[in-house]
């Protein structure tokens, strides 16, 4: 089956980023059916067997291919810096489990928080600029962390929660759904994503997915303009549908 590799920072990140390429396809796509996407594509991580792949042990997973396939050492790109130069090493990784262990990956989605560093995502589209192969590469920045799009996709359910949305917006002296960008990450700040998200969903996760799985689409499109999640949504239609169309 197709394989599209997933590399975040955590599996939460690769939870909403998988669910919304999903639900972008299901939408664009007009054939498409939720059961019949599991059998077109696969989200996988570098190892088999994984869902997603983590960029904190990329080092590690590579350094386990060349003992084990003997997989040649990735030299460094001296144009490239720090999540370029990841980046480009998982890159010419996918070529060799495409070519050599016959796997068969169509594509590669990388998300990333921003954390105050727009230099990440310059790094992620100059990796993507120098290659040179057949994959798919989207890219997904959250400005500044993954919590400013799930508060993108926060609709109060009842009264009790339209109370603390409130209450956090006279606090703050804006909306954190509609300009989740303005937060900053500091976890004794009230302007944290992570301070909010927990105000508002009490800690519960599975609130939380309700944010990414439920709202709209259009919703998501027009409140992410300014955290980088509209511009993910517009790669996974731009780059992920011609693989599904195939």
């Amino acid at each position: 089956m197709p394989e599209i590799i997933v590399i975040v920072e955590s599996r939460a990140d690769a939870e909403i980023s998988t669910k919304l390429a999903e639900r972008v396809l299901l939408e664009k796509v007009e054939w498409l059916e939720a059961d019949t996407l599991s059998h077109l594509i696969k989200w996988s991580g570098l190892d088999l067997g994984t869902e997603h792949s983590c960029w904190k042990n990329i080092s590690d997973i590579i350094e386990h291919f060349s003992h084990e396939f003997k997989f040649p050492r990735i030299r460094s790109n001296g144009r490239l810096k720090t999540d370029g130069k990841a980046a480009s090493k998982v890159l010419k990784l996918i070529s060799f489990l495409q070519y050599k262990l016959k796997r068969d990956i169509k594509a590669v989605i990388f998300i990333r928080d921003l954390d105050n560093q727009p230099e990440r995502r310059e790094h992620l589209e100059q990796a993507r600029s120098e290659y040179n192969g057949q994959l798919a590469i989207l890219i997904g920045t959250a400005d500044r962390m993954r919590e400013a799009w799930v508060l993108n996709g926060f609709m109060p359910l009842n009264s009790e929660e339209e109370k603390i949305l409130k209450e956090i917006t006279i606090e703050l002296t804006f909306d954190p759904c509609l300009e989740a960008d303005r937060l900053r990450s500091n976890s004794s700040d009230e302007r944290d994503p992570k301070v909010v998200i927990k105000k508002l969903t009490d800690g519960d996760f599975s609130r939380e997915q309700q944010c990414w799985e439920e709202t709209s689409l259009e919703i998501l499109l027009s409140r992410g303009r300014s955290t980088g999640l509209t511009d993910y949504l517009d790669e996974v239609e731009q780059r992920l549908i011609p693989i599904i169309s195939q």
